[in-house]
């Protein structure tokens, strides 16, 4: 059997998180990569992440059996313009984009339909490029596929394949409900949360009192304002319909529960919040999509010196990394005064071993 070849246009943090789980499934695979950014590939290929290096989008890619387009999306048009040429009929063309209409009408206009199935995986991070890339950003998160309509039965299987070896959930869509969909569980989300940062700053005092004491609901509810904003302009430019359309539904269901608010409606303020409630508990619990699950932490200790280093050096000789950690300076919604963020359950479920078997008060926030 070939050792397949994987093609990446674009090594960024969903690049080279892809690229490194296929690295993890399949250690013999081959794998060439071009990006703009040449430190990026360089630290790929030093950590062995990819195979060669491709100083441009050329012949180079011309023998993949699967090729992934991961530049941004405005790059895309461009990039298949060159591509044509190189492409074998045999490679599987796809890409990660979390718009698929334009990019489906441009590969038809191309005449690559045959070849091109659609993939976004539902995961990222607040954080970008190569350097931020892991494998385990794919673990658990859906990862749809969207065909083009004439795309043989044995490609969409072996793609199937590959997502479901990299340890991520295929799901089959069409472009269209494809872009629906994820306008509604993601792109609206996102114009939501910074509409809501942009309410505050609006609004707050000048001594900043909203700021300072936005803790608890606020700041989970608004996380996802903190992502690239050229990104999500892009994603409100090319998606546009389907988030305008839901934007507007979500404004009306805002005016009716501000009228029922005025009226001091008690049963329909009720089913508001308890239908919400109900829903919500029903949502499957994964890690996927772009607003990742958060395995934290929070720890009662002493407010002495030298408190947060011990607990640092306990967590470092269980060798148990740390995403991220920071003091609450209030106790709303939120009980303990250190909070520790790991990137995984696994970790998290460590670290609350090695902190109670030293007396540690430690409170779960469990992935929900």
């Amino acid at each position: 059997m070939n050792t397949p070849t994987y093609g990446f246009i674009g090594l960024g943090l969903i690049g080279g998180s892809i690229a490194r789980a296929i690295r993890e499934a399949s250690p013999d695979a081959r794998m060439i990569a071009y990006d703009i950014q040449n430190s990026s590939l360089q630290t790929a290929l030093e950590e062995k992440v990819i195979d060669e290096i491709c100083l441009d989008i050329d012949s180079s890619f011309g023998d993949c059996d699967y090729l992934f387009l991961c530049a941004p999306v405005s790059r895309n048009d461009e990039n298949l313009l060159t591509l044509k040429q190189f492409l074998s009929p045999q490679t599987i063309l796809t890409d990660v984009g979390s718009v698929k209409t334009g990019i489906h009408r441009q590969v038809e206009a191309l005449g690559l339909q045959g070849q091109f199935i659609g993939g976004h995986p539902m995961t990222g991070s607040e954080r970008f490029g190569y350097p931020n890339s892991k494998a385990s950003l794919l673990e658990n998160a859906y990862y749809i596929l969207t065909p083009s309509d004439t795309v043989p039965s044995h490609k969409l299987d072996a793609y199937r394949t590959l997502v479901k070896s990299i340890g991520a959930i295929p799901l089959i869509l069409n472009y269209e409900e494809h872009d629906f969909v994820t306008a509604a569980i993601s792109h609206l989300p996102h114009v939501i949360a910074a509409s809501l940062v942009n309410l505050i700053r609006n609004t707050d005092s000048e001594t900043g009192i909203m700021k300072m004491i936005a803790a608890g609901g606020f700041k989970d509810i608004t996380r996802i304002a903190s992502s690239s904003p050229a990104m999500w302009q892009q994603i409100c430019l090319t998606n546009t319909e389907n988030i305008s359309k839901l934007l507007r539904e979500y404004i009306q269901s805002l005016t009716q529960i501000a009228a029922q608010i005025d009226a001091r409606s008690e049963e329909s303020l009720y089913e508001f919040f308890d239908s919400a409630r109900a829903y919500r508990e029903s949502f499957i619990n994964v890690s996927s999509g772009p607003i990742k699950t958060d395995y934290v932490l929070t720890v009662d200790i002493a407010d002495k010196p030298g408190s947060i280093a011990a607990i640092a050096s306990l967590l470092a000789a269980h060798d148990i990394s740390i995403k991220n950690i920071g003091i609450n300076h209030n106790r709303e919604l939120a009980e303990g005064a250190l909070r520790i963020e790991f990137y995984e359950d696994n970790a998290m479920n460590r670290a609350l071993d090695a902190l109670t078997s030293q007396g540690y008060t430690i409170h779960t926030r469990r992935p929900s």
